[in-house]
């Protein structure tokens, strides 16, 4: 994605909520002290804790821009903030973000979890579009059986994509559906299966458990599959998002994270902290509501689009 694109302005223009908090709070102690010293490392700290860097996060990079003021003998603090915007791009950078459909013997399974709320069917919905939209076939499961609302908004999803949808009664076994909806995309030859599953609280054991077996039913029929496990996070959860996404990963392999409503929060901090944090890399990011503003993830873009005036 290059700069000059029409996406870059508009991620900048997405993004202005964090710039303003979280950027916008670090330039203000910068040009408010005339030299580095304790008190602008303190004030660093919190900022970037009120931008849902979370604590372990925010002490690991003031740790480091301590040290390369010592080590570089930076004196003046607008120095710090190339050294705070290299930190954070690498944080994001780490891990494999991409994400294709490429040739393989039968399709690309993707399992997508996260709780009620988070934006999950919507990203699924939003996902089928782009794929198809590159020239792929592309099928949907609705293995989010406990809550019929979602088995209707994923048929709603799949009526305006123009993409079959595999789904069984209210109530039916999850793992039977997705079952089904694997079997029905290799019959098809279809390029890539997405699955919907239930987004009932985190906290509930038996939620965990079916997330499992789901799992384990897919890999049976095609060994390695599901090939993505993506985790939908709502950016304004903050925190708490972190936490959901710590129970999930306890029961699911999850190979990425799609961060949504990015737009909306001033603590868009919470991406770095779950880069850091769960190891796991962010491979979409939503910015609002049109099918377009969700896109695949580019920590140099992300990072540009927060700092640059």
């Amino acid at each position: 994605m290059a700069e000059g694109s029409g996406f870059f302005t508009k991620l900048r223009e997405r993004l202005s909520k964090t710039r303003n908090g979280l950027v916008g709070g670090v330039k203000g102690v910068i040009l408010g002290h005339a030299r580095i010293d304790e008190e602008v490392f303190e004030e660093l700290e919190e900022i970037l804790i009120q931008a849902d860097l979370g604590v372990e996060t925010t002490m690991e990079l003031v740790t480091h821009l301590r040290e390369k003021a010592k080590e570089d003998k930076l004196s003046d603090p607008k120095d710090l903030l190339g050294v705070l915007k290299e930190s954070l791009e690498e944080i994001l950078s780490a891990g494999d973000a991409s994400f294709s459909v490429e040739t393989r013997d039968g399709p690309l399974v993707v399992l997508v979890a996260g709780v009620n709320g988070s934006g999950k069917t919507t990203t699924i919905g939003k996902l089928a579009a782009q794929l198809q939209s590159e020239g792929k076939s592309v099928m949907l499961g609705a293995a989010d059986t406990f809550r019929a609302a979602a088995v209707e908004q994923l048929t709603v999803w799949s009526e305006r994509v123009g993409v079959p949808i595999i789904k069984h009664r209210d109530g039916a076994d999850p793992a039977a559906v997705a079952h089904d909806a694997v079997s029905a995309a290799v019959s098809r030859g279809v390029d890539c299966l997405l699955i919907d599953t239930a987004g009932r609280l985190h906290t509930k054991v038996n939620l965990m458990e079916e997330l499992r077996k789901i799992q384990r039913v897919i890999a049976k029929q095609i060994p390695g599959a599901p090939h993505e496990v993506l985790l939908v996070l709502d950016a304004t959860t903050g925190q708490n998002g972190l936490q959901q996404a710590l129970r999930f990963t306890e029961a699911l392999s999850v190979t990425g994270i799609v961060l949504t409503k990015l737009d909306g929060t001033a603590k868009g901090g919470i991406a770095v902290a779950i880069q850091k944090q769960l190891g796991i890399p962010i491979k979409f990011i939503g910015v609002g509501e049109g099918i377009e503003d969700l896109q695949p993830f580019n920590a140099q873009d992300f990072i540009a689009a927060l700092f640059e005036e």
